[in-house]
C-alpha cells in the first residue's frame, strides 16, 4: 500500500523559520504515533508524512556529530560573506544550504512506509540519481560517504551534488537532502563540505555547462521520490 504524503513547495524562506516549522510537522506525527501506539484513535488513519521542499538564504548547519572547525571563517567574515551559521540535530558535517539549491525535508513514518534509516538514505540517493540522470550527469554512491556523487571511484576527481543528513526518532525522519542546481558554489570554499578535505563539491550548472530550470528539476525530484518510496500525494 502506497504512504500517504502531502507535499508542500514553500518556496524561498529562512533556515530557522523552515527548521521551527520541520519541528511542528515532525511533532505532530509523533504524537499521533504516540496515540496510536497507545491504544488511542486507532480507529482513525495515521497522519499523512510531509515532505517540504525549499531554497534557503545562504546558512551553513553543522549535524551533531560536527566539528566546528570544519567551518573555515570566523564570524565577521561569515557576516560579510552575508550568511548565517547553526547547530543542528541531524547526522553528518558541516554543510551549506543557499540560492539554486533544492533541499527536500521529508517528514516520513518509516513503519509505514515498511523501511529501516539505512534503506530510507539508500532511496533519497536513488531518487536524486536518477534525477540527475535525466539531465545528462552520470551519479552514483561513494563508499562510506552518505550523498550523491560524481566519479566516485576517482579519488580526488570525486565531487558531490547533494549532501545527505538526517534525523529520525521512533523512525520518524526530518531534514533530508540538497541538491546543487544552479548553486553559487564559492560559499563551499569557506568550509570543509561534510568534513571532506580530499574531494569536491559540483552543481547541475556546472556539469552541463548551463543554468537548469528550477522547477523542471523539482519535478523531477518529486516524481522520482514518489516512484522509488511509492508514495500517494494528498491534499491538506
Amino acid at each position: 500500500m502506497s504512504y500517504k504524503v502531502v507535499y508542500k513547495d514553500i518556496g524561498f524562506k529562512d533556515y530557522k523559520e523552515t527548521w521551527d516549522y520541520q519541528v511542528s510537522v515532525f511533532t505532530e506525527l509523533m504524537s499521533d504515533k504516540k496515540r496510536r501506539l497507545d491504544g488511542e484513535e486507532v480507529e482513525k488513519s495515521p497522519l499523512p508524512g510531509t515532505l517540504l521542499i525549499v531554497e534557503h538564504p545562504h546558512v551553513y548547519t553543522l549535524g551533531k556529530s560536527g566539528t566546528e572547525s570544519n567551518l573555515l571563517v570566523n564570524s565577521k567574515q561569515l557576516q560579510e560573506s552575508g550568511a548565517t551559521f547553526y547547530r543542528i540535530d541531524r547526522g553528518g558535517d558541516i554543510t551549506y544550504h543557499g540560492p539554486g539549491q533544492i533541499v527536500c525535508y521529508p517528514i516520513f513514518d518509516l513503519d509505514l512506509l515498511h523501511s529501516g534509516l539505512k534503506e530510507y538514505i539508500f532511496k533519497l540517493e536513488e531518487a536524486v540519481i536518477l534525477t540527475v540522470a535525466g539531465f545528462g550527469i552520470k551519479a552514483s554512491r561513494l563508499e562510506n560517504a552518505t550523498g550523491v556523487w560524481l566519479d566516485a571511484g576517482l579519488g580526488p576527481r570525486a565531487r558531490k551534488i547533494c549532501a545527505i543528513g538526517v534525523k529520525a526518532s521512533r523512525f520518524i525522519t526530518m531534514h533530508g537532502l540538497a541538491l546543487n542546481v544552479n548553486t553559487d558554489l564559492s560559499y563551499f570554499s569557506k568550509i570543509n563540505p561534510c568534513g571532506f578535505i580530499d574531494k569536491g563539491v559540483t552543481s547541475m550548472e556546472r556539469e552541463t555547462g548551463e543554468p537548469q530550470d528550477m522547477q523542471k528539476v523539482k519535478q523531477s525530484l518529486k516524481d522520482n521520490l514518489r516512484n522509488v518510496f511509492d508514495l500517494e500525494w494528498e491534499n491538506k
